[in-house]
C-alpha cells in the first residue's frame, strides 16, 4: 500500500494500481452504470494524445522541462499500445463535469512516468499529476477534446461498418435484380417491381446517412483546447491554444482546429446534438429496413414469405420447427436505444448553465455507446443476416400474378373507371385481373400479354405511340350492365 493525498484527506491506494486518491475517491462516489473508461478504448487513447500535446506544448512554451516532458510523453504512448486499460476505472457517469476521468488520466500519467524514471508510484514531487501532467490545462478543456478525438475515431469505425453493411444490400440486389415481386403501400398491394430493387433502396437508406455521418465527424475536429476553466486561457500561455492543436494534429494525423470562440465553446454541446442527430436518423432507418425484411420473411405458410432469412437459433420452447428473424429483432431494439440516446442527449445539452455544461459525461456515454452498438449491430446484420439471404421466386411471381394491383398497368389504356370496375370484379370473385379485362374484351390477350409482362410492368414510362398502339377493343362498361 502507499499513502496519498487530496486536500480532502489520506488514503490509503493499493501499490500495484497506477491511479491515485482522486481516482480512488471516484470509484467509491460514482458506481453508476457498470461501464468504465476502459469499456471505451478510443476515449482513453485520446485523452493519452491530448495529455502528451500538452506537454509538447508546455515544453516548446518553456514551462516544462524537458525530462518531464519526455516522460509524460514516454507514459502516453504507454497507454496508446492498449497495456494500461485497465488502470482508467471511473465510472462512465460522473459529477464533476469529467474531472474525475480527467484526474484518472493525469495520475495514471504521472504514476507511469515515474516508474519510467526509476521512481515510486506516489513520488509526485518529481512528476506531478496536477503540476506537470495537467499544466495550462483544465477539465473544461482536455474533457470535451478528449471526447471529440475519441467521437471521431469511433465514427471512423461505424463509418466502415456501414459501408460493408450497405455494399451487401447492394450485392443482394444485383442478385435479386430478376425477382419480380408486387410492391406495397400501406401494406396492400401496389405495383409490380423487383425484389432487386427494394434491396437497392435499403443500400441507398444507408447512403444517405454515410455521408451525413462523415460531415458529422468533421464537427469533432473543432476543439476548445487552451481555453482552461472557463475559455480566457486562464493559467496558461497566450500561445498555449494555437501551438496544442499543431500538436494534436501531428499526434493524431488529423487537422484539429481551435475554436474561434473559446468561451462560446467551453459551455456549447451543439457538434455532440448534430453526431447524435445523425445516428438517430441512421438508427430510424436501419430499424425501418429490419422491419422490412421481418415481414418480408414471415410464415413460411402463412406470411408474405418472399425472401428467406439465415436460420440462426431454434426459435422457440414449446413450438418444435419455428425460427425466427432474430438477426432483425436484435438490430431493431439496438436502433431504439439510439433513438431514446438522442433525446438524452438534447436534454444533457440543454441543461448547460452560464460557462460550463456539467452534463458531458451523459453526453459522452449515450455517443459512444450509440456508436460502438451501431458499429456491433452493422457488423451482425451483415455478417448474419444480409449475406444469407435467399429469394423465394415463384412465391414473388405468384403474388404478382393473383394481385389486383396490376390493374394499374392497365390505367393507361382502359381508363381509370374501366381499372376500377375490374378491382372491384377480381376482389369480389377472386379471378385475375387478366382474365376479367379479356372477358370483357378491353384488351386482345396479346394486349393484355405484353401490358403484365414482366419486362413492361418494370419498365412502365409511357409514350403517345403506345398509348394509341393499346387503344381499348370496346367502350368502358360495367358487368351486369
Amino acid at each position: 500500500m502507499r499513502v496519498e493525498h487530496d486536500f480532502i484527506g489520506t488514503l490509503e491506494i493499493a501499490d500495484d494500481v497506477f491511479y491515485g486518491v482522486q481516482t480512488f475517491r471516484a470509484l467509491q462516489n460514482f458506481d453508476i452504470t457498470g461501464e468504465h473508461l476502459h469499456d471505451y478504448p478510443n476515449f482513453i487513447y485520446a485523452y493519452a494524445k491530448v495529455k502528451k500535446a500538452a506537454a509538447l506544448t508546455n515544453c516548446e512554451l518553456g514551462l516544462l522541462d524537458q525530462e518531464k516532458c519526455d516522460y509524460i510523453c514516454r507514459a502516453c504512448d504507454e497507454i496508446l499500445t492498449g497495456k494500461y486499460n485497465d488502470q482508467f476505472v471511473v465510472d462512465m457517469l460522473q459529477g464533476g463535469a469529467g474531472t474525475s476521468t480527467n484526474m484518472n488520466t493525469n495520475e495514471v500519467v504521472a504514476n507511469l512516468g515515474l516508474t519510467l524514471m526509476g521512481h515510486h508510484k506516489g513520488e509526485y514531487q518529481f512528476l506531478h499529476p496536477n503540476d506537470h501532467v495537467n499544466l495550462s490545462q483544465s477539465t473544461n478543456d482536455s474533457y470535451p477534446t478528449a471526447i471529440k478525438l475519441a467521437v471521431y475515431a469511433d465514427l471512423g469505425e461505424l463509418y466502415h461498418g456501414i459501408i460493408a453493411l450497405r455494399d451487401a444490400f447492394y450485392a443482394k440486389a444485383e442478385e435479386f435484380k430478376d425477382v419480380i415481386k408486387m410492391g406495397r403501400t400501406q401494406l396492400q398491394d401496389a405495383v409490380p417491381m423487383t425484389l432487386g430493387q427494394e434491396f437497392h433502396a435499403f443500400g441507398s437508406f444507408l447512403d444517405d446517412d454515410i455521408k451525413r455521418l462523415k460531415a458529422a465527424g468533421e464537427l469533432m475536429l473543432v476543439v476548445n483546447m487552451g481555453g482552461t476553466a472557463i475559455g480566457t486561457g486562464i493559467n496558461s500561455h497566450p500561445k498555449f491554444a494555437s501551438t496544442v492543436v499543431k500538436h494534436l494534429g501531428d499526434i493524431t494525423g488529423t487537422k484539429i482546429i481551435s475554436a474561434e470562440d473559446l468561451v462560446a465553446a467551453t459551455p456549447d454541446c451543439s457538434s455532440y446534438m448534430q453526431v447524435m442527430d445523425t445516428l438517430k436518423s441512421m438508427a430510424v432507418k436501419l430499424s425501418q429496413t429490419c422491419n422490412d425484411l421481418r415481414l418480408l420473411s414471415s410464415g413460411p405458410r402463412c406470411g408474405l414469405n418472399e425472401i428467406n432469412l439465415p436460420k440462426m437459433q431454434p426459435g422457440s420452447s414449446i413450438m418444435p420447427g419455428k425460427v425466427n428473424p432474430v438477426i432483425p429483432e436484435v438490430v431493431n431494439q439496438v436502433c431504439y436505444h439510439v433513438i431514446g440516446a438522442a433525446v438524452s442527449v438534447s436534454f444533457a445539452a440543454e441543461a448547460g448553465q452560464l460557462q460550463l455544461n456539467v452534463m458531458e459525461p451523459a453526453i459522452a456515454y449515450e455517443i459512444f455507446k450509440s456508436i460502438k452498438m451501431l458499429k456491433r449491430a452493422c457488423t451482425t446484420l451483415h455478417e448474419k443476416c444480409v449475406t444469407g439471404i435467399t429469394a423465394n421466386k415463384q412465391v414473388c411471381l405468384d403474388f404478382v400474378h393473383n394481385s389486383i394491383g396490376i390493374v394499374t398497368a392497365l390505367n393507361p389504356y382502359i381508363g381509370y373507371e374501366n381499372s376500377a370496375s375490374i378491382a372491384k370484379e377480381a376482389l369480389a370473385t377472386g379471378k385475375r385481373v387478366r382474365d376479367i379485362a379479356l372477358e370483357r374484351g378491353l384488351l386482345t390477350e396479346e394486349q393484355l400479354d405484353e401490358l403484365l409482362s414482366p419486362e413492361n410492368m418494370l419498365n412502365p414510362h409511357l409514350s403517345a405511340e403506345s398509348r394509341q398502339h393499346f387503344k381499348p377493343q370496346s367502350p368502358a362498361k360495367e358487368q351486369g350492365k
